[in-house]
């Protein structure tokens, strides 16, 4: 009797482990500081491809990046996405990331957009570009960022706050490029040549160009793509205002800078999670970032939306890596 009852328990154990099993291999937790339509878009079709469901914790990278260290080893996410190479960076070094083996995405994504230990990989790419007014100034007297402080530009620079990630990452490009002693003259200079105290996100910059706070303003191209095909009225009238200008191009190239995703640590669903990295470097997906967010793609087999190819974002770009500073320059 006791040698049954024992075999009833182990096989209703069994059939507990399996169906937990089963549901943790349908699924992939997603922790994300992207706020995107084109996200919504293709955590859906990964879904109605695949059957795998994805669940998501959206918050700010700092907060993703805080939760997954305070739950450590008994943390539920299985991938990171976030903007910025400086968070990706900070999120590996936080030992939050895992290396991944996929010759996927190693096939796809050229070595300069991935850690060099496989620990994240860019999704898109997004220049830091000066936006300027057109009717104000002449692109013939714009140059490089360094330029940004000379005397001519006293009161017209606009930029957020340098708290930004962003910011903190062309910075380092400027470090990277001529030394931390330059870039402490470079970030004085900036200072001084500003329009206003900095608030706001880029969008703001740019509106404030256009309602003549000031007539520059760093801001990153994406921004001005969403704007130019905005619901709001507004907006598309504020861009059809201000002008694109890509700085140093005959120096060092256009600082960019990428959104990734990287394997948690600890993930539950480590296969699904790499599956799901693959499916968003996909020329599907990846055609979606371009058409929906206004990014340039890291599939080259991807094109740019027509917006960036004929509007004021139009560039052609090729871009190189160097640890989180990462510049491009026109073909």
């Amino acid at each position: 009797m006791n040698k049954i009852v024992l075999a009833l328990v182990a096989l209703v154990l069994f059939s507990c482990k399996s169906e937990t099993k089963k549901e943790i291999s349908n699924e992939v937790n997603v922790y994300t500081h992207r706020h995107y339509e084109s996200d919504q878009k293709l955590f859906k079709l990964f879904e109605e491809q695949t059957g795998i469901k994805i669940n998501v914790i959206n918050a700010s990278a700092d907060e993703l990046i805080q939760k997954m260290s305070l739950e450590g080893s008994n943390s539920p996410a299985d991938v990171l996405i976030t903007v910025d190479a400086g968070r990706l960076h900070r999120a590996k070094t936080s030992d939050l990331l895992q290396s991944i083996s996929s010759k996927t995405l190693d096939s796809i994504i050229p070595s300069h957009l991935k850690d060099e230990d496989n620990h994240w990989f860019a999704l898109t790419k997004r220049a830091r570009v000066i936006a300027y007014a057109k009717d104000r100034v002449n692109p013939g007297e714009l140059s490089t960022f360094e330029a940004l402080t000379e005397e001519k530009w006293q009161n017209k620079l606009l930029i957020r706050s340098s708290g930004n990630i962003y910011n903190q990452s062309l910075l380092a490009s400027i470090i990277a490029n001529h030394g931390e002693d330059y870039a402490k003259e470079w970030v004085t200079g900036i200072v001084n040549n500003m329009a206003r105290t900095p608030r706001g996100n880029d969008r703001d910059q740019v509106k404030a160009v256009a309602a003549g706070e000031g007539d520059l303003a760093i801001v990153n191209t994406y921004y001005i793509g969403l704007m130019e095909n905005s619901s709001n009225p507004e907006e598309v009238q504020v861009t059809q205002s201000i002008g694109l200008f890509f700085p140093n191009q005959e120096t060092t190239g256009t600082h960019i800078n990428v959104s990734g995703a990287g394997v948690a640590k600890y993930a539950p669903n480590k296969e699904n999670a790499i599956k799901f990295i693959e499916f968003l470097v996909s020329e599907e997906a990846q055609s979606v970032f371009a058409l929906t967010n206004y990014e340039y793609p890291v599939n080259e087999n991807v094109e740019v939306s027509e917006t960036l190819k004929t509007g004021a974002n139009s560039r052609k770009i090729k871009s190189t890596y160097h640890y989180w500073v990462i510049t491009i320059k026109m073909l």
